[in-house]
């Protein structure tokens, strides 16, 4: 598949060929909702608890007698319908994480980046350099490639600490190293650097 190649100034470069493999899929949102699942369900701690009436402390006889006080009955204070008492089927820890092949995950991947390819909401820039780390100079380049204030990925690849820096304060601006397919979905527009795309052709 021919994408466009842009400089940092915004100027087009010409066409360069990239593996239909990685940007010619066609759809699949079961595979994408199932990869996207489990990626979100990874991000769960599964820490949560909460204690039944048999681990809360206290209640070890019956608060009163059976009969004769008025009151409804009552076997010990660790009863759920008590203050402090335990919880019915309160949350206890476990493990969210859903299994799903690597295969399926790549090939996820390969058809999130073919979707947002046929879209035109992918961007190839030949490479960015910024010799001072200054937030202003990030936000001119999205200026030049007319992405300022838009949801952007950029996958930048090789790491560069100064374009870091430069990105970290803008809100609208996500950079990765690398992406998965809840990075590129969560995303309006996606640029990658020139390397940042050949790596993906090599690493899915």
């Amino acid at each position: 598949m021919k994408l466009a190649i842009y400089s940092q100034d915004g100027k087009n470069l010409g066409e360069e060929n990239f593996s239909d493999e990685i940007f010619s899929n066609k759809k699949n949102n079961t595979l994408v909702y199932l990869a996207i699942k489990k990626y979100l369900s990874a991000q769960r701690q599964g820490t949560h608890s909460a204690l039944t009436r048999a681990e809360v402390s206290g209640g070890g006889k019956k608060p009163w007698k059976q009969k004769g006080t008025g009151r409804a009955r009552a076997g010990t204070i660790r009863s759920p319908l008590w203050r402090h008492g335990g919880v019915t089927f309160g949350p206890k820890p476990r493990d969210y994480t859903i299994d799903l092949p690597k295969a399926a995950m790549k090939k996820a991947m390969k058809v999130i980046l073919s979707d947002r390819a046929k879209e035109g909401k992918i961007i190839i820039i030949d490479s960015i350099k910024i010799e001072k780390p200054k937030t202003k100079e990030m936000e001119t380049i999205l200026k030049n490639l007319k992405l300022d204030g838009k949801k952007t990925l950029l996958v930048l690849a090789p790491y560069d600490k100064k374009v870091a820096l430069s990105a970290r304060n803008i809100k609208t601006l996500n950079l990765k190293e690398s992406a998965n397919v809840y990075d590129v979905l969560n995303a309006e527009n996606i640029v990658l650097t020139k390397a940042a795309a050949k790596k993906f052709e090599e690493v899915l």
